[in-house]
């Protein structure tokens, strides 16, 4: 049978976020993860009730995932009701990954965008779907994953507990094995960190703790800019003969923790060139080079027609060209921004919340915006139903009075609801 060898909990603010609106239970063998989404700090209210509906563990009668479930669905309705109720509240609601680890299986329930992921021989599984915008339009194939890192709708989460009365729960179950390695974590990590880098830190850290191996993940969040608040529970799992002494613990015994772990950082950041490459430079590096030879270059026998003048001249023409150029584009980008200004949007912002935005719906290369948050409501995109979501999200170009008056009209079918 399978236990609990070792575990590792943690939870960090981010650089760009003043309020950790994650929570999280770690408590063998019923780990979870939400994701809390809602103006006035409803979102951290949100979360914490999700996590308070399994503080009680699970009840024996029923199958794992159907104790999951039943725990999901009763935080929904609890969420739900308190957002009806409250109008601080209104729209609240949060994601939910929770993890429960048996004597041969784990069984997972998960709405939203928070993940649970395997580690298994190297390779790292991931084993839920995200409820998003984005995952939705690259299941169907209209959109790459290399678009979705920048799509401006990539906060958008199609399901939560709380917004609406009733919420579908995924749960599935899957084989487990001795040495797994199980992470279950808020999109704060996998928004800045690549599965490709997930999988390299977790694997060149497998002979470390967990907590190392954890605040290692945090860390390489944070030097990517931190943009959300970061989640991270790691499990371990190891074989043992049934009937033997209770799962001890690797190091510290960890139960819920909702409070930021500190976590070293430092200064600059690594490079993150991929193993092949890296192994490529040194291939070469090592494979015997043909030396550079530097030729002194031949004077001319004789100065070329025109002289040094003609040179001088042809030069200073060069010049006076290229500074024309610069001056016709510093034009064109001066308009551009001027005219960028008078135009306004609506789409979401990190939190999924409404948002109008000033300028142009895009994005420069080099991570350089073309557009500036103006005014973020109280209402969560994902609490629209899809055809009015998709209806305001469709980043058409508006006057400030028609963006304005779209979101107020907004604001107002949210209160009346």
């Amino acid at each position: 049978m399978l236990r609990v060898a070792e575990q590792y909990a943690g939870t960090d603010t981010g650089l760009q976020r003043r309020a950790n609106e994650d929570s999280l239970l770690a408590r063998a063998p019923l780990f979870v993860v939400a994701d809390g989404m809602g103006g006035a700090q409803a979102g951290e209210v949100a979360s914490k009730i999700a996590v308070e509906s399994f503080r009680s563990g699970l009840p024996e009668r029923s199958s794992p995932e159907e104790a999951l479930a039943a725990s999901a669905l009763a935080a929904n309705a609890r969420i739900h009701s308190l957002s009806r109720e409250n109008a601080e509240h209104a729209g609240m609601g949060t994601t939910l990954t929770a993890v429960y680890v048996g004597e041969q299986e784990i069984a997972i329930a998960h709405v939203g965008d928070s993940r649970a992921y395997c580690l298994r021989d190297g390779e790292l599984l991931r084993l839920t779907d995200d409820h998003s915008l984005v995952d939705e339009l690259i299941r169907e194939g209209r959109l790459t994953p290399e678009e979705a890192e920048d799509h401006p709708q990539r906060s958008i989460i199609t399901r939560a507990l709380g917004p609406e009365e009733t919420v579908e729960i995924d749960t599935r179950s899957f084989r487990a094995r001795p040495g797994d390695v199980y992470l279950v974590c808020s999109d704060g990590l996998t928004s800045m960190v690549s599965e490709e880098r997930l999988t390299e830190i977790l694997s060149q850290r497998a002979g470390d703790r967990l907590r190392d191996t954890g605040e290692a993940l945090i860390a390489e969040a944070n030097r990517a800019g931190g943009r959300d608040n970061i989640t991270v529970i790691l499990v371990r799992l190891e074989d043992v003969e049934p009937g033997s002494a209770g799962a001890p613990l690797g190091g510290e015994a960890l139960g819920e923790n909702n409070h930021p772990t500190r976590v070293e950082r430092p200064v600059g950041a690594r490079g993150r060139g991929s193993p092949e490459a890296r192994s490529a430079v040194a291939r070469a590096a090592g494979g015997g080079a043909a030396p550079v030879v530097r030729r002194r270059p031949r004077r001319p026998e004789r100065e070329p027609e025109g002289g040094r003048d003609g040179h001088g001249r042809r030069r200073r023409r060069g010049v006076l060209a290229a500074l024309a150029v610069l001056a016709v584009l510093g034009l064109v980008v001066a308009g551009g921004y001027v005219a960028a200004q008078s135009v306004y949007f609506v789409g979401t912002d990190a939190r999924g919340l409404v948002t109008m935005y000033r300028g142009l719906p895009y994005q420069l290369p080099g991570g350089i915006k073309l557009y500036s948050s103006y005014y973020v409501s109280g209402v969560g995109a994902s609490t629209l139903s899809p055809a009015r979501r998709g209806a305001v999200l469709d980043h058409k170009w508006l006057s400030e009075k028609e963006a304005g008056s779209l979101l107020h009209s907004i604001e107002l079918e949210q209160l009346s609801e």
